[in-house]
């Protein structure tokens, strides 16, 4: 290291991304120093994926009560304590976040419980201390924040899914807003919870982007679940005799003791100093940057949710290990962002990796869709009204799987075991001679023959 700078490489932001990227620098020899002004862990550990699922978790026993009566079992009515919950999962929180900070610490990087804020190429400032740190690499690995959208009036009374895990009991009316992951996972928490539960999206369908036919079924379920308001926004809201109520863009009125705004995530930029260097924003409000992770200016990388490039955990976990690899250990190599396995921890869940039958249709011309949809084997007992779809896609001239969903129980733990198969270039022969393991939902994944017919191309006629 050149005696010009303190460090080899600073990190800003103690999320996934930065941890992983500083433990595999400090492990090819580099000095490292990281920021984080809040907890490290980040998004996923403190406030999102690992909380969240705790939640889905308890919710779900909900629905295991009520199933075991047709298996035999007899139950006294269960009841639900909301404060136990919260202890349990924010004491798993701080276990992980221990985790975290032990692991970085053994691995020889340094921590800086401060914001930090780029300079110059080569300097960041720690804001409480006042200090000016000089490094040779500077990587932005901030995530991103709730947007506190749509700015209606009386928009100070909702909570964020950031908010949200604060609350200290349960409210027994809830208004979720929005209609991407984060809205249908924790609508589908409360609900389960048993919170009256209302679901407001603007859209027609939830889950922009997603195969249409996978998030038609989803808002079927959930309105069978919940009240699923569709194509609807928020006008306004107000204290009324001790509650909050909502008016509607038709001029309706709703009742709520707690609202939570889940409209999306934005790059966590301001006041980062990037005007100082050049570093011009997107359309999105998110750092450009080129395949290997660095932007405009050549000392300066970033990785994770503040490139917009794909807002997922282990996306990430894996731009920030290939940029310590590519800077510090004399390995380059970039990640892969075509093919990436998701699941959306809804009740019912559902998984998904490569494209839907529009993107598939204007990518790759014609193509072949196998359907399967039949109720799982547990609701013949249990009589719960439930479905399960699934859809491979094909692209005909190379009978290569180009798109799999999946919407039911497990879906995300089968798309990650067949997203091994796709990523590998799997064709539908290679499902087909696949021994399907009888009875599990999966096996109707490799046992589908026929392509569903088509009589007009997906978005047409």
């Amino acid at each position: 290291m050149s005696d010009s700078f303190d460090v080899d490489l600073f990190v800003i932001g103690g999320g996934s991304g930065g941890v992983r990227a500083a433990r595999i620098a400090a492990g090819h020899g580099a000095r490292v120093m990281l920021a984080e002004e809040y907890r490290v862990g980040g998004t996923c550990v403190i406030r999102g994926c690992v909380p969240k699922k705790l939640m889905v978790y308890a919710g779900r026993f909900a629905d295991e009560f009520a199933d075991a009566a047709g298996f035999g079992w007899h139950l006294d009515p269960p009841r639900f304590d909301w404060a136990a919950l919260k202890a349990s999962r924010d004491a798993e929180v701080a276990r992980l976040e221990g985790i975290y900070g032990r692991n970085l610490a053994g691995s020889g990087v340094e921590v800086v419980a401060e914001r930090a804020v780029i300079e110059d190429p080569h300097t960041v400032r720690l804001g409480r201390s006042d200090r000016r740190v000089r490094a040779k690499f500077i990587l932005i690995a901030v995530g991103a924040s709730p947007v506190h959208e749509p700015l209606i009036p009386g928009a100070e009374l909702a909570l964020d899914s950031n908010g949200v895990f604060d609350l200290e009991t349960q409210p027994a009316r809830i208004l979720v807003v929005g209609g991407g992951y984060i809205a249908v996972e924790f609508a589908g928490v409360f609900a389960a919870l048993g919170t009256k539960t209302t679901l407001l999206h603007r859209g027609k369908t939830l889950l922009r982007g997603f195969d249409p036919e996978i998030a038609t079924a989803l808002g079927e379920a959930y309105a069978e679940r919940m009240d699923l308001r569709l194509g609807r926004t928020v006008e306004r809201l107000e204290r009324h005799d001790g509650a909050i109520r909502a008016t509607l863009d038709d001029g309706e009125r709703l009742d709520i003791d707690c609202v939570l705004v889940a409209t999306g995530r934005r790059p966590n930029v301001e006041g980062l100093g990037l005007d100082r260097v050049g570093i011009t924003l997107d359309e999105r409000g998110a750092i450009p940057v080129e395949a290997d992770s660095r932007t405009s200016v050549p000392s300066i990388y970033a990785v994770g949710d503040v490139t917009g490039r794909a807002a997922l955990t282990p996306i990430a976990i894996r731009e920030g290990h290939a940029f310590a690899d590519t800077v510090f250990g004399g390995k380059p190599w970039c990640v892969d962002h075509r093919l990436i396995a998701t699941a959306v921890f809804s009740t019912p869940e559902i998984g998904v990796i490569g494209h839907n039958e529009d993107v598939a249709r204007g990518c790759y011309g014609d193509i072949d869709v196998y359907k399967a949809s039949f109720r799982p084997m547990k609701a013949t007992l249990s009589g719960r009204n439930e479905r399960v779809i699934m859809k491979v896609i094909v692209e005909r001239a190379s009978d290569r799987v180009v798109g799999v969903h999946v919407l039911g129980p497990d879906a995300g733990e089968i798309i990650q075991a067949v997203g091994i198969a796709v990523t590998m270039g799997a064709t539908k022969a290679d499902f087909d001679r696949t021994i399907a393991v009888h009875p599990t939902l999966g096996e109707e994944l490799v046992t589908m023959r026929t392509p569903f017919v088509v009589k007009h191309p997906v978005g047409v006629g």
